[in-house]
Formats: C-alpha cells, structure tokens, sequence
C-alpha cells in the first residue's frame, strides 16, 4: 500500500484529516499553476527533513524557502559528517553531568542527535570562512546561502561528503537555484563564526554579508515577480521568525508600498504550539486575514502535531509515494 493510500483509507478524522486534506490542496495549489514557499522552522534538518523534501524541490513541488539559519547549516553538517553523528535515545534521562561528557566530547545536543564539532562546524568552517575572506578582499557582498550555494556548485567539499548527496535538500536547492531567505541568520553558529572573524580582524566589516533587511528586500521583489503569474502558497513547518519573516512581505507590499500583489494562495502550518495568550506560532489561519496576509477565501490548514511526523507524510502523498 502506498503512503497515499493508506493516508486515503485511515486518516479520516482529526489531525489525520486534516493532513491529508492540506496535502490535498497543497496537490490543487500546483495543479492550478501555483508555486510554494516552504518555511522551515525547528531542527528539520538535523531530523533529516531532507529525505522527502529534497525530492519536492527536484521536482519543482518546493518554488522558495525561508528557513532559520540552523536548518540552512545543519543540512550541509549533516552531508558531510553524518558518520560521525551520535543518537541519544535515552536524551530524555540524561543529567547534567551527562550533558557535560557530551560537551567534552566536542558533541553538541539537538533532541535525541549529537552533531559533532571538529567533523562539522570546523570541516565546514574552514572552506566558508576563505569564502568570506575573499569576498570581502574584493568587495563582493551576497547573502548566507549565496555563499553556501557556491561552496556546493562549486564542489568545494564534495569529497567530505558521507550522507547520500540525494537527500541533501540544500544541495537539491542549490544545483535548481531556487531563492532561500535566512531571517536572523546571526544567530546560527556560522553566524557567530562570521562575528569572530570580524572582530579577530580577518574580515574587515559585517557588510560582506548581506543583511536580514536585504532579504526582505530581495523576497518582496522575488513575490512581485511571481504573484504577477501564479499564486503562492505558503506551507509552514513549525513557528518562529522562519514564518514570521516571508508571510510579512504581503502586506508590507500593499500597505507600505501600495502594491496590489495577490494574497498568499494557500496556506499550510504544521505546529504543536498551542493558540494562547498572544502567541503567533500558534495563531490559527484566521489571524492572518486581519493583517492582510490570507484572504477569505485562502485554503487554509493548521495540523497540530509533530512536524517530524507529518511533513514526510505530506511530502510522500504529494509525491505519490
């Protein structure tokens, strides 16, 4: 039995319902000429994400991404030192003394997974911090995943790689070139890396990379651009400033900028926050039509359940896995 259907014959009621029937309208969005943003919040890609979503972009089923800059790096970590990645089983009964023989080991925590230092931040490190170096002696300036794009198209560490190149979603991006927004890319630990290389002196300013601001910048062009033949859908995993970020672009094209661009065409949230005092990860759709962002109308789903769980399953049924 297929993943499709099987999500046909017993996801009937509930969140299994609603999985399906937001798959369902992510499959009318495309077939009606419409294009995708996803927005990834959350550990997606140390939770290997990749393994269907790569596919979507191959595919053309993913058109844009917005993502935090922990998702944008830990998909290239995971390609090249995935080897060396450690799963803690039993993450939920470990004590501080056990979290600190973690940190000894050079082993930082996500959940149930260890990403080990040396083999991916340094590994890593290394190619991108000469990659800054350079731009920044010819005074060039691009953004995060610019710089991340190169480093893969250039196979700059296609040697490293231990992961299955096919279920890399970075890479898949990168080799379709498809637009990628960082918001708050600073916080990542590439970049905390690019903050000390400034301030030891090897790069001389924090303008050789692009700046949050510029990505909002470059996506509203990117949504005038597309809105103007398709409609564009917004399917989000998960809260945070990775949802927050690109929805915003519509209403600040019609409000700030008096541009009459199209609403979001569909909507999608995979989220387990709940919808009290003020929280906007878990805002029900309705929400958005009071700042101009979903219309009346807009398809509109929320799933409240583990994204881990249910995003593969969407992805496997739009597929037709």
């Amino acid at each position: 039995m297929s993943i499709r259907s099987f999500m046909n014959e017993h996801y009937r009621h509930f969140n299994a319902a609603t999985t399906v029937d937001a798959a369902k309208g992510f499959e009318a969005h495309l077939a009606e000429g419409g294009k995708m943003l996803l927005a990834l919040a959350g550990a997606m890609s140390t939770a290997e994400l990749g393994r269907s979503l790569a596919e979507m972009i191959r595919q053309g089923k993913v058109h844009a991404i917005s993502c935090t800059g922990a998702n944008l790096e830990e998909d290239l970590y995971n390609l090249i030192a995935h080897d060396h990645y450690e799963r803690v089983p039993n993450y939920r009964d470990l004590t501080p003394s056990d979290e600190q023989a973690l940190l000894d080991r050079h082993l930082n925590r996500v959940t149930d997974t260890c990403i080990p230092e040396h083999e991916a931040f340094r590994k890593l490190g290394d190619v991108l911090i000469q990659k800054w170096i350079d731009a920044d002696k010819g005074g060039e300036r691009k953004f995060p995943h610019e710089f991340l794009y190169e480093i893969l198209n250039e196979e700059l560490l296609k040697h490293e790689y231990q992961a299955d190149p096919k279920n890399s979603w970075l890479l898949a991006a990168a080799q379709k070139n498809i637009p990628i927004v960082v918001p708050g890319w600073e916080d990542s630990t590439c970049g905390n890396i690019y903050a000390a290389e400034i301030l030891n002196g090897n790069i001389s300013d924090a303008s050789t990379v692009k700046s949050g601001i510029e990505y909002m910048m470059d996506f509203t062009k990117w949504y005038s651009l597309e809105s103007a033949s398709s409609s564009i859908g917004f399917f989000q995993i998960g809260g945070g400033i990775a949802g927050d970020f690109p929805i915003c672009a519509v209403p600040l094209l019609r409000q700030d900028l008096n541009s009459l661009v199209p609403l979001w065409g569909y909507f999608c949230q995979i989220s387990d926050s709940t919808t009290s005092y003020g929280s906007y990860s878990g805002a029900v759709p309705n929400e958005k039509i009071t700042w101009e962002k979903l219309a009346v109308d807009t398809p509109s789903f929320i799933v409240e359940s583990d994204a881990t769980i249910v995003a593969p399953l969407i992805f496997g049924y739009v597929l037709n896995w």
